[in-house]
């Protein structure tokens, strides 16, 4: 990778002559290749730097320039090479540089000055940094998924509604996300039920348990199962989920993460109505007594 040095000398053909640096002070290359510098017009070295990570963005460029060479220094003696030469002196032969950022097709905005020095790759400016979750982080989040429950139960009856509902929960998790602290909420949005029969249903309600004197009455969630034997019940819940970042406002995440419940097996059973003429009390050994 090239040197500071080596870039600057390379601006020297599109913008303001530099002054003159010693070799050694900013010729050495960065250990670290994750960053490039190369230059382009308008007398500032352009920094490119490494992809960032799944949820952050950036929409600037940057660039930057000798503090001497900018039109404000934000110290003393502002045009003064010696006074920005004298301004890095935490390490040897520092260099005091002025920080643009630029969208694409807008104007560079003057960002604030700081220290380059030799053999360190300059850090990203702050400010520029969106953070985001993405359908994939909140895919990965280990969201519960609802209990699945039934009534009457485990044994149920053919031709009557068996009630199938679940019992949700709105969850949040915390993360860091390129040094930022952010919360995700997820709340169900979605309830797809397949009653293992052949039939499916799709609800925006969870449904819920009915006291015992309406049992076999229909809602929202119930099904009627018209044959007998043995089937298995499961519910997939779709989350929606918003985030915050720095105890910011909550936004919300595109896009939605489903989950599927532990399912339930069921034994439905058939019925018989008969009526008998006996009275059980008169004589107990009759049909039906």
């Amino acid at each position: 990778m090239n040197a500071l040095g080596l870039a600057f000398a390379l601006v020297l053909a599109a913008g303001p002559e530099l002054p003159h640096i010693e070799k050694g002070s900013v010729e050495s290359e960065w250990t670290d290749e994750s960053v490039q510098v190369h230059t382009k017009s308008e007398g500032r070295v352009h920094v490119s730097y490494p992809p960032l990570p799944e949820g952050v963005s950036d929409p600037y460029t940057y660039s930057y320039t000798h503090a001497c060479l900018s039109d404000q220094v934000g110290f003393g003696d502002s045009r003064s090479c010696a006074a920005a030469a004298a301004a890095c002196t935490e390490k040897p032969e520092g260099m005091l540089v002025s920080w643009y950022r630029q969208r694409a097709g807008g104007e560079a905005e003057r960002l604030n000055s700081s220290c380059l020095y030799p053999g360190e790759p300059p850090e990203r400016p702050g400010g520029g940094l969106v953070v985001a979750v993405t359908e994939r982080q909140l895919r990965e989040l280990p969201i519960v998924a609802p209990l699945l429950g039934a009534q009457p139960g485990r044994h149920t009856l053919k031709g009557a509604e068996t009630n199938l509902y679940a019992e949700p929960a709105e969850q949040s998790f915390e993360l860091t996300i390129a040094g930022r602290r952010v919360q995700v909420r997820v709340a169900p949005v979605e309830y797809r039920w397949s009653y293992g029969d052949g039939t499916a249903l799709s609800t925006a309600v969870p449904g819920g348990p009915v006291p015992p004197a309406q049992l076999g009455e229909r809602t929202e969630t119930s099904h009627v199962y018209r044959s007998t034997g043995d089937v298995t019940a499961s519910l997939t819940t779709v989350f929606a989920g918003r985030f915050s970042v720095d105890g910011g406002p909550l936004q919300p995440i595109a896009g939605t993460a489903a989950v599927t419940s532990v399912p339930r097996d069921l034994s439905v059973w058939r019925s018989e109505v008969r009526l008998y003429a006996d009275d059980c009390n008169i004589n107990p050994n009759g049909q039906g007594c």
